[in-house]
């Protein structure tokens, strides 16, 4: 029996690689984008796609009250085409706004909306400086300044709402470097991680997993990723078929 699931931020890399594996597991999706003219994209790939801005909480909670969800997947991101190096200062601003104001919305859009349970995109590259590799137990860099700062400022802020958004079972996923189909990267540094890959821990996610924050990249000497193997049966070399 699947799942009723809202997917905010369908149209991004990960979102369009995980559409196909929700739905391919039974699952129903209702996916988000901000721009009209990707909602035909949403629906070539078999979601129910809704048009609505993260930071527009009552459109929001309408949109998330009207898809009856058990299962709330945050996949939202405000990057240029590519990490254009040239765009990128602007871009860390927006995209800590979406983490910490898009976040809340969504949070609270979930819960008006009745899901028991609620997976968030975080990153890997946030530990505070300290012996590596770094378990999902070390502190966050909250004494980072500038654009580090700003960035990981955050995703404290996310994965605080997120890990407090009782009762729904709150769950961080802490994505490596992304690349692969969709990224505008054939390779990655480490930690690295096939887009495939991430959407498929998402995937696991929505089925299964205690709440907490889970490390989600290959193998690498920056952070461990036991955490995601043993208790979500997460695989690195993951990939779609097409």
């Amino acid at each position: 029996m699947g799942y009723r699931i809202f997917l905010a931020g369908g149209s991004g890399a990960i979102g369009r690689r995980l559409i196909p594996q929700l739905l391919d597991a039974g699952h129903r999706v209702t996916a988000t984008t901000r721009r009209a003219a990707k909602a035909e994209e949403l629906r070539a790939l078999g979601a129910d796609p809704v048009v609505v801005d993260v930071f527009d909480a009552s459109g929001l909670r309408a949109a998330v009250a009207s898809a009856k969800p058990e299962i709330v997947i945050h996949q939202l991101t405000d990057l240029p085409a590519g990490l254009d190096p040239g765009k990128m200062a602007e871009a860390i601003a927006g995209n800590a706004r979406i983490r910490d104001e898009g976040t809340r919305n969504l949070v609270e859009a979930a819960k008006s909306g009745g899901a028991r349970r609620l997976i968030a995109q975080s990153i890997a590259w946030a530990y505070a400086p300290g012996p590596e590799p770094h378990a999902e137990t070390d502190p966050l860099d909250g004494g980072a300044e500038g654009g580090r700062g700003i960035s990981v400022g955050g995703v404290i802020a996310l994965e605080r709402q997120v890990l407090e958004a009782s009762p729904m079972t709150g769950i961080v996923l802490r994505y490596g470097h992304l690349y692969g189909p969709g990224t505008g990267a054939e390779t990655a540094a480490d930690p690295a991680l096939h887009v495939d890959a991430a959407a498929y821990a998402a995937l696991l996610a929505a089925e299964r997993g205690a709440p907490g924050a889970f490390n989600v990249a290959e193998p690498n000497s920056h952070i461990t990723t036991d955490k995601v193997v043993s208790e979500l049966g997460w695989r690195a070399d993951f990939r779609l078929a097409v």
